[in-house]
């Protein structure tokens, strides 16, 4: 098999499991032009149509997708022998591909990349915030940061630590409209609440009252769909919101937050790191484990200042 044939099958690949020539652009780090092209050459090789092509989508024709269960069982077995080779070497190097949700690569993430830098300089690293990386392991994803955990029968999963949300808001604010001391005086105050993007859902916000849960949805003045923007905006005296304790603690230490209403501290889905199966004897994916058990300890030190400045907390 001559290299462009073997170039047209991998980027055929990639479009037929992201959908678009642009994701498959993306992944390979190639124009969408250059993955165009090696597809139509493959299609005039084979001459077989491979999609259905639309102003918005491909769609595999019957062919094409013989074609393309063919190809991911030859790029399965070349991604082994690379894997293979990788793991041969002493030393971690070459490009080490991580994703993580925006909020934890920001906060956690990639403040703590310099140093695993300092102690393996030849790796390179290629950080991706976002969750649409669902599928790793067609994406080429080295390492995966969830909050929760994907059930995909081909990942090894690690649990990292918790995922500590708590609700918060600005010294000034307070002063200016008092400290609630239940949820049910959110009534009386100015909310700033959070927005899935995967959902368009609104945050519900949930606390435990005896032996019941209680769940309220705060009518918020201000609804936004980042956990960074809604500790920003509480910071700037917009009221109380709910944030995760990492993105929060900042904040916190710098005395523009400061936490209430302990009864809304939930801990949610933990934080999980998850990687490919074929990954398992790589270096690079060793050191980086390794490297995030330093970053994520327990207690975690955003945990840790939020507690300390607790109502009540000595």
């Amino acid at each position: 098999m001559g290299l462009e044939r073997l170039t047209g099958l991998i980027a055929f690949a990639r479009a037929a499991s992201l959908g678009s020539y642009t994701a498959a652009a993306r992944a390979l780090s190639v124009s969408p032009s250059a993955i165009s092209k090696s597809v139509q050459r493959l299609e005039q090789h084979f001459g077989l149509k491979l999609f259905t092509r639309t102003t918005r989508s491909l769609t595999l024709t019957p062919e094409g997708r013989d074609l393309f269960e063919r190809a991911m069982r030859i790029l399965h077995e070349v991604e082994g022998i690379d894997q293979a080779a990788v793991a041969s070497r002493a030393e971690p190097s070459g490009t080490l591909k991580i994703t993580a949700p925006l909020p934890i690569g920001l906060n956690i993430l990639a403040p703590a990349l310099p140093r695993f830098r300092e102690r393996y300089p030849n790796v390179t690293l290629d950080l991706r915030l976002g969750d649409q990386y669902s599928d790793i392991i067609e994406q080429g994803i080295d390492v995966l940061i969830r909050v929760g955990q994907l059930s995909d029968s081909r990942l090894i999963s690690r649990h990292l630590g918790p995922h500590r949300t708590g609700a918060f808001a600005s010294p000034r604010y307070l002063e200016r409209k008092g400290t609630p001391r239940h949820p049910s005086e959110l009534s009386e105050h100015d909310c700033v609440n959070f927005r899935y993007q995967s959902s368009g859902q609104a945050l519900r916000w949930t606390y435990n009252e005896g032996e019941r849960s209680q769940e309220v949805i705060p009518e918020a003045g201000i609804t936004i769909d980042l956990s960074d923007a809604v500790a920003a905006t509480m910071a700037a005296d917009g009221g109380i919101g709910i944030t995760p304790n990492y993105v929060a603690a900042p904040y916190v230490l710098r005395g523009e937050l400061v936490p209430v209403l302990p009864q809304l501290i939930m801990e949610r889905f933990p934080i999980t790191a998850l990687w490919p199966e074929s990954r398992r004897g790589s270096p690079n994916v060793k050191a980086f484990l390794a490297f995030l058990a330093e970053v994520f300890p327990s207690p975690a030190p955003w945990d840790q200042a939020v507690a300390a400045h607790m109502p009540g907390a000595d």
